[in-house]
């Protein structure tokens, strides 16, 4: 073999040895775990989906739930989100079967059961609606999970909402496995949920 046929060699060689080697590359998670992961699962809302029965925060065995916090009136952030999970689902394909969706609403003063039930179920059928009339429930429910909001009425009868725009993954031991922060596509989303599932079959 001529030095110039070695080096060919040598070179294709390494070239398919690199081509392999990105097929086996890790996928990483798009969303962060937080240490220690917060625990959700002795924490419940109403179910305005399901008669106002108490909605507790673990994922039935063998899926995830992805909770939400947010408003029918919200202008952007919300429909955003809601539209990336949905996304997701429909690339997931038959995986998306197990995952459950919960939106909590931060402002049950404008959003009724009926409300927040058609609008989290006009983007994901099945979804859970839930919404609380104790301030102090939803506040805890929030906090436990990271979650921040607020909701003010001015002088003029406006109303101001602001809320913090993380969705969280909760299996069924009820522990935060991840957060996503807002704008986190429906590609990081799937691959997240496909990462999830790949672990908790190990």
């Amino acid at each position: 073999m001529t030095t110039l046929r070695r080096i060919a060699a040598v070179a294709t060689g390494a070239l398919l040895f690199v081509a392999c080697g990105s097929d086996t590359t890790s996928k990483t998670l798009s969303g962060y775990e937080l240490d220690p992961a917060p625990s959700v699962g002795a924490l419940s809302l109403p179910e305005a989906s399901n008669g106002d029965a108490d909605f507790t925060f673990k994922a039935a065995d063998g899926r995830l739930l992805i909770v939400y916090f947010g408003y029918t009136s919200c202008p952007d952030v919300c429909p955003t989100t809601l539209a990336e999970v949905k996304k997701a689902f429909k690339q997931l394909g038959d995986a998306a079967d197990k995952v459950d969706v919960a939106m909590a609403t931060i402002d049950p003063n404008r959003d009724t059961g009926e409300i927040i039930t058609g609008y989290v179920q006009s983007f994901i059928p099945g979804a859970h609606a839930l919404r609380s009339d104790d301030p102090a429930q939803l506040e805890s429910v929030a906090a436990a999970f990271g979650a921040s909001y607020s909701v003010t009425t001015a002088a003029d009868g406006q109303i101001d909402v602001s809320h913090s725009a993380g969705m969280y993954v909760v299996d069924p031991s009820g522990t935060v496995v991840l957060t996503w922060p807002f704008g986190i596509p429906a590609d990081g989303i799937a691959t997240d949920l496909e990462i999830l599932f790949d672990r908790s079959a190990k």
